[in-house]
C-alpha cells in the first residue's frame, strides 16, 4: 500500500474506484481496515480513501503529545499529495473529531461530514472510560489482557451475548501486540482533551450525526450536544446498538451512509 509524506506524519492509505472521493477517518482503537465493509460497498460509486491515521497501522507513530486539530492537519496533507480539492469525510469515534476540525480548518474542502459515534466534547463518563482505558496499559502493558476489558464497551448487552463467537473475533483482533501503547497513549489523551463544542456553530457543512443508544463512549449526551449545536445537521440514532453501530446494525448503518452521500454528491 502506499505511503506519503503530510509533513509531521506519513501516512499509509487505500485507494479504490473512481468518482466524487470519498474519505474514511477511523477511531482511536483502529485502523484502515475498519472501513472494509464500507470500501467494498461504495467503491462502485465513488473514489474511496481510507487510511490509518499517525499512531496507527502502517502510518508514522505518534512519539510526542498530538491533537485531534493534528491528525486533520494530516488528514488535509493527504488529500493535497492524492490531488483531492474537495470530499465527502466519514470519520468515526476519534474521525469524527478530525473531520470537525477540517470542517473549522477548510470549510471549502469538505462537502459534507458525517460522524459515526462521535463527540465534540467527551461527557464526564466518556472521558472517565477513556481514562481507564489509558490506566490499563500502564498497569498491564499487554494488548491481549486489555482487550476483554475493552470489547464489551464497545457493544450493546444484547448484542455481547447473543454473538459470542463475533466477540471472541473482535477481541483477538485489537489484542494484536504490534499496535504502539505510546502512540495509543496520546492519541487518547487527544480524544479527552478534544473540545470543538463551542465552534460548532461555525460549521455550515451538512452534517450527519449517528449515535448508538447505548453507546457510553459517545453517549447520547454527546450527541446531543453536537446537535444543540450544529446549524446544518441531521441525526439518525441506532436503538439497538453501542459504539460499534457501523457492525451492530450493519445494513441500517450502510443504507445511511449511501443516502447521505448520494444526497450530498457534488
Amino acid at each position: 500500500m502506499p505511503i506519503v509524506n503530510t509533513g509531521r506524519f506519513d501516512i499509509n492509505y487505500i485507494e479504490e474506484g473512481d468518482g466524487e472521493p470519498v474519505i474514511l477517518i477511523h477511531g482511536l482503537a483502529g485502523d484502515h481496515t475498519a472501513w472494509l465493509p464500507q470500501v467494498a460497498a461504495l467503491k462502485d460509486r465513488y473514489r474511496v480513501i481510507a487510511f490509518d491515521n499517525p499512531g496507527s497501522g502502517d502510518s508514522s507513530l505518534v512519539s510526542e503529545p498530538a491533537g485531534t486539530a493534528d491528525l486533520a492537519d494530516a488528514t488535509l496533507g493527504l488529500m493535497d499529495q492524492l490531488g483531492i480539492d474537495a470530499a465527502q469525510i466519514i470519520g468515526r469515534s476519534m474521525g469524527g473529531a478530525v473531520a470537525q476540525h477540517m470542517a473549522l480548518k477548510a470549510p471549502d474542502r469538505v462537502r459534507s461530514m458525517a460522524m459515526a459515534a462521535s463527540f465534540a466534547r467527551l461527557d464526564p463518563l466518556g472521558a472517565q472510560v477513556i481514562r481507564n482505558l489509558q490506566q490499563l496499559l500502564e498497569w498491564r502493558p499487554s494488548w491481549a489482557e486489555w482487550a476483554p476489558h475493552a470489547v464489551y464497551l464497545f457493544v450493546a448487552p444484547s448484542f455481547f451475548n447473543t454473538n459470542p463467537e463475533l466477540i471472541a473475533k473482535i477481541t483477538a483482533l485489537v489484542s494484536g501486540e504490534d499496535r504502539d501503547m505510546v502512540s495509543y497513549d496520546h492519541l487518547a489523551t487527544a480524544c479527552i482533551e478534544h473540545d470543538a463544542l463551542d465552534r460548532l456553530s461555525e460549521i455550515q457543512t451538512p452534517t450527519l450525526v449517528m449515535g448508538g443508544r447505548y453507546d457510553p463512549i459517545c453517549s447520547m449526551t454527546a450527541q446531543n450536544w453536537m446537535m444543540d449545536k450544529l446549524p446544518n445537521a441531521e441525526f439518525m440514532l441506532f436503538e439497538e446498538s453501542s459504539h460499534f453501530f457501523l457492525m451492530e446494525e450493519a445494513a441500517k448503518a450502510m443504507a445511511t451512509i449511501e443516502g447521505w452521500l448520494a444526497k450530498n454528491a457534488a
